[in-house]
């Protein structure tokens, strides 16, 4: 134990200190061996919390628990964020009415459950010449949404594909 205070001692290169207790209240300047004995004293440990400050900055902590708890707050935190995933519906210019019903019921559960969906109409050959078709079939999916949807980017094309991204409504 002897040697461990002696090679904490020659490891201090500050000769004073701004201690803050355990509590939180501010003992005051002090010289940063006197700190390190209080620490001791009450078995905790002496944390710089400010080095930049002049004199820097210690508090008498259980620096274990203090990390600990950070973690524990942090995993916390992450349970409670909502992924937003990204989902897809591929179809082509030329879909039966009933297709259509099936994708958007698919629209619409993905919505629901809080995901933001890109429907996408993929022209082959000479459909690339009949664009507004494709443009149809993506109105026609907004109009069976219902409203429940607010359109993050508008039909567009993207080489042999037209796209849109819906996102569903933010509750209130």
């Amino acid at each position: 134990m002897a040697d461990r205070d002696l090679r904490l001692n020659e490891q201090i290169r500050v000769r004073e200190v701004r201690l803050i207790r355990d509590e939180g209240e501010q003992q005051g300047i002090m010289p940063t061996v006197e700190a390190l004995a209080l620490a001791k004293a009450q078995n905790l440990d002496l944390v710089e919390v400010a080095p930049q400050a002049n004199p820097p900055v210690v508090k008498i902590m259980d620096y274990g628990k203090f990390k600990f708890e950070n973690e524990k707050k942090g995993r916390d935190s992450k349970k409670k964020q909502k992924l937003l995933k990204l989902k897809e519906i591929r179809m082509q210019p030329k879909i039966d009415d009933h297709d259509i019903d099936f994708k958007s019921k698919h629209v619409q559960e993905f919505l629901a459950e809080g995901n933001k969906v890109k429907v996408t109409v993929r022209f082959k050959g000479r459909e690339l010449a009949h664009t507004e078709l494709g443009l149809e079939v993506l109105k026609d999916v907004l109009k069976r949404l219902e409203g429940e949807y607010v359109m993050e980017r508008s039909p567009t094309m993207e080489g042999r594909f037209m796209s849109m991204i819906v996102s569903p409504k933010p509750k209130k």
